[in-house]
């Protein structure tokens, strides 16, 4: 009989730590958190300094009752959830719940799971950290307060089913801001002047304007780009100054979560929701450390692994030293290593048949940016030159890699491609130029860009808005609240998220207020370290949020939001159809309610008509959940594609255009027409 029970939270882990220790441990599963504040009430007792009334959650009663059969049997008792604030919670509620003060009970901790970390943990056991646990009490129980008040008064003066949320409405706010700054922004007008060179050979260069003869480094009208244009007409240009260096690209930091999130997100398009639901699978199943992580350290284990690996692989000039340490912000979680590769010597290459498709790509992402981070820089041979001709100063540059370092194994839309390169060889100082051309284009300044999930999490984790744990399911909420939606990536405040955040800002401005929000944080971060009580941060919280929701329901007029009409006519009552949201999407349905209670399905139009019939071109799902596109007239009419049309038409064959990834394809495979697109999917 196993005299050990080790309790995990993923019932995914079980099989395989159970396999790690053998025949003397039994290893369980929670299935996540077992007890939780009560949903038909806040649950916190304010009057008697804020005391949370946990419950079992429902559902969880028959998980408690199996792993109190194993307790019994069990000499010693593992507490193994995962190693942050929340598993540390989690092994807390279940000492409470499972009542384990009279048993011998130790909480342990991997980063991985792996045979060497698991079992390495059990020689390591430890208390549980009572003050991760208030941290995380502390964020609850904030949390908490904050919807649980707002979100009721968010349904009785604007619309049912809204909700305000300590760290949404901030992120909210950001996107909102943004809109402002965009439909605020005025462009300007400039003009840029390029001339074209030949050096010696037969391949041309570009050089840029620098200054006039004035010394003025911009031009700001068509006038001014003409008279530089006339005073340059049969000038002839020389070098004026010439500079030959170096420069060194540093190898990138290993991923933490926020970086894997927008890096999966440009390229990969992954949403953040789909990059920690594919890594938490990566994690479970062994392939890669804790996903949950503000930490860039790297174990000595690790690194010891990777300079093994680069040396053997790559030669030795590749491996970086193996003292090198990488800098990171302290907090809360670095106890944590940054997200890597289990076991760097296991390739995706080797992966790439026995992986899901999404599964592959992440950890080939995660395994090249931990392999490129413990390789050398990339050196860049650099070359810059000024032209003048009449007074007007022109800059080009060029750049050739010497030495590739990291990028052998790694680059991004980041890394400095190299650029006129062959310069490097063929010019110097008396090199004789060859003018070709002068080229003039008008610009005008363009407005900041719209959000996307990459950039919102940057964007938080700049401004100390949440934490690992909190971006993909805070961009996941606002999405489902329909308070922004996605198109082409990019992120639009819509109506009703326009009116919450207006109201927030109205009623709650410490809410919503950045500082406010990102020093909460940082005093929640303290609470973890022991510095600070939670129930002194919660004391001095509420008293003002709940004087700020009373002022609110006395004085806050009630808002109505209409209905976005259809152009669809109900065939029972001939009223124009409304868009409603249910729990499973959009829908129509007639505004004669509840005299006329017609209903039927929305269709996203894609303004593409169907090759078979004429009609609309729809999206639509499959019924276990997947988009495709089809006619609206189906079943009448059964075209139907996986891959998104186009309005383009093919131009040989004239038939629908498809996007797959980059490509825009011919839908009949005989006409056999691809040419590139630059516009992405949407995941």
């Amino acid at each position: 009989m196993a005299k050990n029970l080790v309790i995990v939270e993923s019932p995914a882990k079980v099989k395989t730590i159970k396999k790690f220790l053998g025949s003397n441990y039994e290893v369980c599963a929670s299935n996540g958190h077992v007890r939780d504040l009560p949903k038909s009430t806040m649950g916190i007792d304010v009057e008697h300094d804020y005391e949370p009334k946990y419950i079992t959650i429902r559902g969880k009663g028959e998980v408690l009752a199996k792993l109190r059969k194993e307790v019994k049997k069990a000499d010693n008792i593992y507490l193994a959830t995962d190693p942050d604030r929340e598993g540390e919670a989690i092994s807390w509620h279940l000492y409470e719940a499972l009542k384990l003060g009279e048993k011998k009970v130790q909480r342990i901790s991997f980063n991985e799971i792996t045979k060497n970390a698991v079992k390495e943990s059990l020689k390591h056991p430890r208390d549980i950290d009572m003050d991760l646990v208030d941290a995380q009490q502390a964020r609850r129980i904030m949390d908490r307060m904050v919807g649980y008040r707002i979100s009721p008064l968010l349904w009785g003066k604007i619309k049912r089913g809204l909700s305000a949320g300590r760290v949404q409405s901030v992120a909210l706010r950001i996107i909102c801001d943004r809109e402002e700054e965009i439909a605020a922004f005025i462009p300007r007008e400039y003009w840029s002047v390029e001339a074209q060179f030949t050096a010696g050979g037969k391949k041309s260069f570009t050089a840029s304007f620098a200054c006039d003869e004035n010394g003025k480094k911009t031009i700001d009208s068509r006038q001014e780009a003409e008279r530089i244009e006339k005073l340059l007409k049969g000038a002839d240009f020389e070098i004026s100054d010439l500079k030959r260096g170096e420069r060194t690209r540093k190898a990138p930091l290993p991923f933490i979560t926020s970086t894997l999130q927008q890096e999966a997100s440009k390229a990969l398009n992954f949403s953040t929701q789909k990059t920690m639901r594919t890594a938490q699978s990566l994690y479970e199943d062994g392939f890669i450390s804790y996903l949950r992580t503000d930490s860039t350290r790297v174990s000595d284990e690790a690194v010891n692994a990777a300079y093994d690996y680069i040396l053997s692989n790559y030669g030795d000039k590749y491996p970086a030293p193996k003292s090198e340490e990488k800098k990171s912000d302290k907090k809360i979680q670095d106890a944590h290593e940054a997200i890597r590769p289990t076991d760097i010597s296991r390739t995706p290459e080797q992966l790439k048949d026995k992986l899901p498709r999404d599964q592959y790509r992440l950890y080939s992402l995660i395994w090249k940016r931990f392999a490129a981070s413990r390789m050398m820089p990339a050196v860049y041979d650099t070359l810059s030159l000024k032209l003048n001709a009449r007074g007007v100063a022109f800059n080009a540059s060029a750049s050739g890699i010497r030495f590739d370092g990291f990028m052998k194994v790694y680059t991004d839309e980041e890394d400095e491609k190299a650029q006129n390169s062959f310069l490097l060889k063929e010019l110097n100082e008396k090199t004789k130029l060859h003018f070709v051309s002068l080229e003039k284009k008008q610009h005008f300044t363009q407005p900041p860009a719209h959000y996307t999930e990459a950039s919102l999490v940057r964007a938080m984790e700049e401004l100390g808005i949440g934490r690992p744990s909190t971006y993909a399911p805070t961009i996941t909420t606002i999405l489902a609240r329909r308070y922004i939606v996605k198109e082409s990536r990019n992120l639009f405040v819509s109506e009703l998220g326009e009116i919450v955040n207006r109201v927030m800002k109205d009623e709650f401005p410490a809410i919503v207020d950045v500082n406010f929000t990102a020093t909460m944080e940082a005093l929640l971060d303290s609470v973890g370290e022991g510095q600070t009580n939670w129930r002194t941060i919660i004391s001095n919280f509420y008293p003002d949020l709940d004087s700020a929701v009373k002022k609110a329901e006395e004085e806050m007029a009630k808002i109505e939001i209409r209905d976005e009409e259809s152009d669809v006519e109900c065939e029972n009552c001939g009223r124009k159809m409304v868009i409603k949201y249910g729990p499973h999407g959009r829908f129509l349905a007639c505004p004669g309610f509840p005299e006329c209670r017609n209903t039927k399905p929305y269709y996203e139009k894609t303004g593409v008509q169907c090759p078979k019939c004429g009609g609309e071109i729809v999206i639509r799902q499959t019924q276990k959940g997947r988009r495709y596109y089809g006619c609206e007239n189906i079943p009448e009419c059964d075209f139907m594609v996986w891959n998104r049309p186009v309005k383009e038409k093919c131009p040989q064959c004239g038939g629908i255009l498809l996007k797959k990834g980059s490509k825009l394809v011919c839908n009949d495979a005989e006409c056999g027409f691809v040419k590139d697109d630059d516009i992405k999917d949407e995941e």
